[in-house]
């Protein structure tokens, strides 16, 4: 019996400490993403409105984990578009954001640090 109550004892800190690691994992992914200018263009929720009250530059963080969710190689296509910018001529945002296209952006941010900050943008729950 003492040996099972150890490892139940050890998986309920886990479970308790839990929230506080994801915690974390967000707080530094929105550090990354305001020292490398993301919030310039983009919200992690949608409805934000962009400068003069137009429509936002960049689609909201949600709004791309919801469209991207489940599609075969997103993490990687999008970790693409973050470092070399996107076509203003194929933007799949038309309507929704009043930016045309997203600039490249490799001076601004490492691209290990924006396939970290993809994949957790990737992982938001969608806003209820």
């Amino acid at each position: 019996m003492h040996a099972l109550i150890r490892p139940l004892g050890l998986a309920l800190l886990a479970a308790l400490a839990a929230p506080s690691f994801a915690q974390q994992g967000d707080d530094a992914m929105l550090k990354l993403a305001t020292t490398s200018g993301c919030f310039a263009c983009h919200h992690v929720e949608p409805g934000a409105k962009g400068p003069d009250g137009m429509a936002p530059i960049g689609p909201a963080w949600r709004d791309v984990a919801r469209k991207y969710q489940g599609v075969p190689g997103a993490a990687q296509s999008l970790t693409r578009t973050v470092m070399g910018g996107s076509n203003p001529y194929a933007s799949h945002w038309k309507g929704q954001v009043s930016g045309l296209a997203m600039p490249p952006n490799a001076v601004a941010i490492r691209e290990a640090d924006a396939a970290a900050l993809v994949l957790w943008i990737l992982q938001l729950a969608p806003a209820r």
